[in-house]
């Protein structure tokens, strides 16, 4: 069914099944999921489910590759301002938490070492670029600049959903979230200054 484009009525009916997987992976993660409440909650068959996405694992993939993409559409890098990138990957974060716990399901069932994604996926980043050439400008710290992107993602990750801490919600007081997206922009721009 790939191949072929989608009616309306098929499309409506794949995004149902993408929408329900998406909570229900990050709910209970890859092994936990179950196929029979996702065709419920979608109101398909596994059929469908299959003839869309062949598995369990393809239907996990390509959640997990859309929401990593949707985070790199939505909170696009700013390698000259890697402080302020921090700060909206905290806020899409706050947003949505189930974008961050797939990612945790990644890294636990599938990958606990390593590069989360495959080399494939990882060639041609676009954000490594973004900070090598803020490195060239003399914008950024030297270094690596997969170790400078991971330390930012960790530090904007502080109080996200998978925290050992303390995970942040989005109905606390505005003034609690702003207190901590001051301290995230402050911590990341002294990580990152040249020099």
């Amino acid at each position: 069914m790939a191949d072929k484009p989608l009616t309306p009525r098929g499309a409506a009916t794949r995004q149902r099944i993408l929408d329900v997987a998406t909570e229900e992976f990050a709910r209970h993660g890859i092994a936990g999921a179950r196929v029979e409440r996702i065709v419920a909650a979608a109101r398909t068959n596994k059929a469908q489910l299959y003839g869309y996405f062949g598995s369990k694992e393809g239907l996990f993939d390509a959640i997990f590759f859309g929401s990593l993409e949707r985070i790199v559409n939505v909170v696009p890098i700013d390698a000259a301002d890697l402080a302020d990138w921090a700060v909206r990957l905290y806020d899409e974060y706050l947003r949505r938490p189930d974008l961050i716990r797939l990612a945790t399901w990644a890294r636990l069932e599938r990958r606990p070492t390593g590069h989360l994604v495959g080399e494939a996926d990882r060639l041609d980043d676009p954000k490594l670029r973004a900070i090598a050439e803020a490195q060239a400008a003399g914008l950024v710290r030297a270094g690596e600049p997969f170790d400078l992107m991971a330390m930012v993602i960790a530090m904007s990750m502080a109080w996200s959903p998978v925290s050992n801490v303390y995970a942040a919600d989005g109905g606390e007081p505005p003034e609690l979230h702003e207190r901590r997206r001051s301290l995230l922009r402050d911590s990341v721009r002294r990580v990152v200054a040249p020099g």
